[in-house]
């Protein structure tokens, strides 16, 4: 097809479908990530592996993830945002249909690497897609519907992996997502924003960099409790990784590590509060269940206690976003993330064994704070980056996000490590007061924004 002409956004009645199939395309991305580990204990069975071995099942889907982020993004500016989405689902696909078919954990890893291609290639250049489908002063809004699904997604998968696995297996699950993806790339095809890609070449050398920095980083903070020793000297080598490819990057007039972006004062500072809130996050979503397993809940209770946190999120973001097209968007992040804080000092002061509303309460707070924050700092990242940088903007969201999680489940697994011997309760609360004080400084970073903006 040819590149549509430049302009503020879609036609209204494209632009509608276009963000469905963006929409539905991040979905089963996030719903698969989060029903695979539902399915983790049947495939340790089945496959006859030890539950740390099939904890690699996730980590090969991240690995790739985190790594391939920066990457696919560069090449959704210099090969068209559209192309690398659809070879992105084509690949996730692939993969989806290789893990179910997977008969030793070997090919099934192997399949996961695939899918975690697959999601960088969709995730990282779905930003920009929303940039050239929504006008700039619709923003806020195209963000927020994007929050909503994945908030919904995430909250929705647990349920569906649990229904899917019982009544078909393990494998199922991966089945389950190839109908809607085929679906996707059909759709998309005609719907979707045809963006001129940019006259550069791709930067390989920094792309092959770039890969062995997060791996090398991601791997590091994996085995950082289990094996020290190897933990540091991967950290160091990323670091020295690192250090070479912004070296390469500053030569680069629109570097694939967005050296230029981080310029960018608003940009910098939302991606910092967005490390910051993603790793609290992840601080609650582990430590929580803990502090309260420790105080004689049931799986059920846990599950019900915590179901208004992502429940809150999908009500706020829309909300949230609209506000942001028309309102400063850092006081809005600066009282969402404040409200966070708020909010798991009072789930940390609360008693465990006591009525279950006040925790649910306090977390639908929380809920509702995240929410408030997350759409107008994207919209921050994509606003304020040049139109042509809008894939590189996306790429650096999803990368923070996802190193902010990996930073906050070693921070709680260190917490527990550390503590090895101490009261589980008390160990659980540390890392929700530590939650807390990391959502806080979101709130300062924003706050600083607004001072500087």
């Amino acid at each position: 097809m040819t590149d549509d002409p430049p302009q503020d956004g879609l036609p209204p009645g494209r632009r509608g479908l276009a963000m469905a199939c963006i929409a539905l395309g991040i979905s089963i991305t996030v719903l698969d990530s989060a029903m695979v580990n539902v399915a983790l204990p049947g495939i340790a069975r089945e496959l006859a592996v030890s539950p740390a071995t099939v904890t690699w099942v996730v980590n090969a889907y991240q690995l790739a993830l985190v790594s391939l982020l920066l990457p696919c993004a560069s090449m959704g500016e210099v090969f068209g945002f559209k192309r690398v989405y659809r070879v992105g689902l084509c690949v996730f696909i692939l993969g989806a249909f290789g893990s179910a078919s997977a008969g030793s954990l070997e090919v099934l890893l192997a399949s996961r690497v695939m899918q975690g291609l697959g999601s960088a290639a969709v995730m990282s250049v779905s930003a920009a897609l929303i940039r050239h489908t929504y006008p700039m002063s619709m923003l806020g809004r195209a963000i927020g519907l994007n929050a909503l699904t994945v908030a919904l997604s995430s909250a929705l998968a647990p349920s569906i992996g649990s229904v899917i696995i019982s009544l078909a297996g393990w494998p199922s699950i991966f089945y389950a997502s190839m109908p809607l993806g085929i679906l996707i790339l059909l759709v998309g095809s005609r719907l979707l924003p045809n963006v001129a890609p940019q006259r550069r070449p791709f930067d390989w050398p920094g792309a092959a960099l770039n890969v062995t920095s997060f791996s090398l980083l991601f791997l590091g903070l994996d085995m950082v409790l289990v094996l020290p020793w190897l933990a540091g000297g991967l950290l160091v080598a990323a670091g020295g990784s690192f250090w070479l490819l912004v070296g390469l990057q500053r030569r680069q007039p629109a570097p694939l590590l967005p050296l230029d972006l981080l310029r960018i004062v608003p940009v910098r500072l939302a991606i910092i509060a967005s490390a910051c809130m993603f790793g609290a996050q992840a601080m609650v979503y582990i430590g929580l269940p803990f502090h309260l397993t420790a105080a004689g809940r049931s799986v059920a209770e846990i599950g019900l206690i915590v179901s208004p946190w992502p429940a809150a999120i999908a009500l706020a973001a829309p909300i949230s976003g609209r506000l942001s097209d028309r309102l400063n968007g850092a006081w809005l992040c600066v009282l969402g993330s404040a409200v966070v804080a708020l909010g798991l000092l009072v789930v940390a002061l609360l008693p465990p064994d006591g009525p279950i509303w006040p925790i649910m309460v306090a977390l639908a707070l929380c809920g509702l704070g995240f929410g408030s924050f997350q759409a107008p700092n994207n919209r921050t990242m994509l606003a304020n980056a040049p139109r042509h940088r809008a894939g590189s903007a996306g790429g650096m969201q999803s990368t923070a996000r996802v190193l902010g999680q990996a930073a906050g489940t070693v921070i709680v697994a260190m917490v527990f490590h550390v503590s090895a011997h101490g009261n589980a309760e008390s160990i659980a609360l540390g890392a929700l007061y530590a939650a807390a004080a990391v959502a806080g400084m979101a709130s300062l970073v924003n706050l600083l924004r607004q001072r500087m903006g």
